[in-house]
């Protein structure tokens, strides 16, 4: 993150994008541990702010931590938010699930994580991966035919 900081601070914090026409929606991941005053969740909602304010759609799984920071970036640059969530039977209250607090615009229910996770990467055409989702990324299936660029590996 120490480059992305350098480039930021040079665009003096506000650093404008413009929205490539051939990309809609991007997918963040992340963990859903990250708490409001972490970095990584600061540089989530951050880097959501930046991309709704071009005009981008951002797509996260709709729960708490790093999804509840993008979600909520994208919120106050005026984008528009797509949930893609899962109900657990046995997960802690709101971990994997919806997070009522996190502030999506469309759900998009799946029955589970594997579902969830290979539908993120369906929605979105681009994808910027945060501290502690590097690892399940790795280990899934990139279908040759999607038109898959990981944007980032943020916050390690």
């Amino acid at each position: 993150m120490e480059i992305l900081d350098r480039i930021w601070n040079k665009f003096g914090n506000h650093l404008r994008l413009e929205k490539a026409s051939s990309v809609e929606q991007v997918a963040i991941f992340g963990f859903a541990d990250a708490k409001p005053g972490d970095k990584v969740y600061k540089d989530a909602f951050k880097v959501a702010s930046a991309l709704a304010g071009a005009g981008y759609t951002v797509v996260d799984g709709g729960g708490p931590g790093v999804m509840e920071a993008a979600s909520r970036g994208a919120k106050t640059a005026g984008g528009k938010v797509v949930g893609v969530t899962f109900y657990p039977e046995n997960e802690t209250l709101n971990f994997e699930g919806r997070d009522p607090s996190n502030p999506i615009d469309k759900e998009i229910k799946t029955t589970s994580y594997v579902e969830r996770t290979l539908t993120l990467m369906k929605e979105g055409q681009v994808y910027v991966v945060f501290n502690g989702a590097w690892e399940r990324c790795q280990s899934l299936p990139w279908p040759g035919d999607w038109p898959a660029f990981i944007l980032g590996i943020i916050s390690r």
